[in-house]
C-alpha cells in the first residue's frame, strides 16, 4: 500500500498512475476532495483551458472558453469515481513513523479517533493553500481578519479592507465593491501586479482611479483594531473605519510539516531536496509532489504542470517494489 497525503488534483493524479501500475493506494486529505478547489472564490474563473487541468485520461469540458471552480469540483469528482480512488476525507495526517518500506501513517479521522496505516511508500501531494502568508501586524487574530475570500454578500453595508496587488486581492476588491461594501485596498508596492488577469486589470484600476475603491500604495497595515485600521502610508499613517480585512497575502507551503518528517531544504529558496526524475525527497521512501517541489516559489508549479508528478513518481515507485 502506499500512502499520499493530499486529495488535491496532483494527489489524485498520483494515485492514479500508480493504479495504472497495479499498486494500490489510499489518499488522506483532512479536508474533501480537492479541498483547495472547495474553497476558492465562489464565482472563480481558471486562467487557463479545460485540457489542462485534465488528469487520468478523463476529458474536461466546460461551457465557456474557462472553466470555473463548479464545473473543476465536479470534473475531479467524477474522475475520483471513474478510477475507484481509495479516499479518506476529513482524515487529517499528523505523523508519518517508520522507515523505506514499513512505514506507518498516523492520522486523525473526522470522528476524532486515531488511526494507523501502514505504507510500503509515502507521496505528500499537500500543495500550500491552507497556509496563508501572515500579516505581521498587532490585531491580525481578531476574528474580522479574514484570509480567504469566497463571495461578497455577507459584508454588503461594511467598511472592508482589502490587502494585497495581485489576482485575489484584485478580485475580492471588485466583488466585494459591486456587492455593495465600500472598499479600500492597500499593497506594499507601488502598484498592482503586472500578472493580474487580462479581463481584471482595466477594471479594478479604473474603480481605484475613479476614487471608488481607494487605493494606498508603498503601504502597509501596521495595526489592526475592532472597527479601524491604521496604514502605514508614504504621508504617514492613516486611520479608516474598518468592520473586515481581507488579507489576500498569499500562501505557503507547511514546511514546518515537511521538515518533522526528514525532508531537508535549500536555505535560500527553501525548496526541498528532491531527485529530478523522480522526486524522491533525501528521507527514503518519502515523495513529494505538486507544488511543494518549488518551495517558496509557489507561482512555478499549478494543476497544469504539477499533475505529470504523478508519472514520475510512481514510475519510481513501480521499480522499487518490483510492479
Amino acid at each position: 500500500m502506499i500512502a499520499i497525503v493530499g486529495a488535491g488534483p496532483t494527489g489524485l493524479a498520483c494515485g492514479i498512475e500508480l493504479k495504472k501500475r497495479g499498486i494500490d493506494a489510499v489518499l488522506f486529505d483532512k479536508g474533501c476532495v480537492v479541498n483547495s478547489l472547495y474553497h476558492y472564490p465562489t464565482n472563480m474563473v481558471f486562467f487557463t483551458t479545460p485540457e489542462l487541468l485534465e488528469i487520468g485520461g478523463i476529458p474536461m469540458t466546460s461551457i465557456g472558453e474557462k472553466p470555473v471552480r463548479v464545473e473543476a469540483l465536479k470534473y475531479y469528482r467524477r474522475v475520483a469515481d471513474h478510477h475507484g480512488l481509495a479516499i479518506r476525507q476529513y482524515e487529517r495526517v499528523d505523523r508519518v513513523a517508520g522507515e523505506d518500506g514499513a512505514f506507518i501513517v498516523e492520522s486523525t479521522d473526522r470522528l476524532g479517533k486515531q488511526q494507523r496505516t501502514p505504507a510500503r511508500k509515502v507521496i505528500f501531494a499537500t500543495g500550500y493553500y491552507d497556509r496563508p502568508v501572515m500579516l505581521g501586524a498587532p490585531g491580525e487574530d481578531l476574528a474580522k481578519v479574514i484570509h480567504y475570500y469566497k463571495e461578497p454578500h455577507p459584508y454588503y453595508g461594511h467598511d472592508v479592507l482589502v490587502v494585497g496587488g495581485k489576482n485575489s486581492a484584485a478580485i475580492a476588491a471588485l466583488e466585494l465593491w459591486w456587492g455593495g461594501a465600500r472598499v479600500t485596498l492597500v499593497h506594499r508596492q507601488p502598484a498592482l501586479h503586472d500578472n493580474i488577469k487580462y479581463w481584471i486589470r482595466p477594471n479594478i484600476e479604473n474603480r481605484i482611479k475613479n476614487g471608488e475603491i481607494p487605493g494606498y500604495f508603498n503601504s502597509s497595515v501596521r495595526e489592526i483594531r475592532p472597527s479601524e485600521v491604521v496604514l502605514a502610508t508614504p504621508a504617514g499613517d492613516v486611520t479608516l473605519r474598518n468592520d473586515f480585512v481581507f488579507a489576500m497575502t498569499g500562501y505557503r507551503p507547511d514546511t514546518e510539516f515537511l521538515a518533522a518528517h526528514g525532508i531537508e531544504f535549500d536555505a535560500q529558496t527553501r525548496r526541498p531536496y528532491t531527485n529530478p526524475a523522480t522526486l524522491e525527497s533525501a528521507r527514503p521512501g518519502i515523495f513529494l509532489a505538486g507544488v511543494l517541489v518549488a518551495g517558496m516559489h509557489t507561482n512555478e508549479i499549478f494543476i497544469e504542470n504539477g499533475r505529470f508528478h504523478g508519472q514520475s513518481i510512481a514510475a519510481a515507485i513501480a521499480a522499487q517494489v518490483g510492479k
